[in-house]
């Protein structure tokens, strides 16, 4: 009647089948719960300096440099179709220039099986929150926020942005000391 290949075609087949529904499922169940939370940012030390470009145009850039305070609790962000997280905190200012900077100034992979409570004081920027041209000089309205992907097992990616952010300024002067 039928050769052992198109049995085996067969069963294939259907197993594919009931795999992509059950993967389908997995998506569906998980698709509209909520992933935001509240977050607790605060700057620290704020210092401003003002750094030569060595490219072609040779002018002075402003560096700026921060160390922050994050409180935040993701536990509850983990459900069986969640993988990791990806968790970064951004910077966004206004400057005649531009209208909308955004910088990425830190971020964190954050696994099924860590510890998902965030209670961080005195953090340093893990990126440079440098701007081409002198910006953050006296800048009175950057906005810190933290955001985060979710890296799922099946269905797509995310772009989740918490409740609550930070807003501070920098100093109208740059400072000469080291850092």
């Amino acid at each position: 009647m039928h050769s052992f290949l198109q049995r085996g075609n067969a069963l294939l087949a259907y197993t594919l089948s009931v795999l992509a529904c059950l993967t389908f499922a997995c998506f569906i169940s998980t698709v509209f719960l909520n992933y935001r939370t509240d977050v607790d940012i605060s700057t620290v030390r704020i210092v401003l300096k003002n750094i030569p470009d060595y490219s072609a145009s040779r002018e002075e850039n402003d560096l700026g440099f921060l160390t922050f305070d994050l409180q935040t609790d993701l536990k509850h962000l983990f459900n069986w179709n969640v993988k990791q997280l990806f968790v970064y905190l951004t910077a966004e200012y206004e400057t005649p220039n531009n209208k909308l900077n955004q910088v990425v100034l830190w971020d964190k992979i954050i696994l099924r099986e860590e510890n998902a409570k965030l209670d961080f004081k005195n953090i340093n920027t893990k990126y440079y929150f440098w701007d081409d041209g002198n910006g953050l000089k006296g800048n009175k309205n950057i906005t810190l926020t933290l955001s985060w992907n979710i890296i799922p097992n099946a269905g797509f990616l995310p772009n989740i942005f918490a409740q609550g952010s930070h807003s501070f300024k920098f100093p109208a002067e740059y400072t000469t000391s080291r850092i």
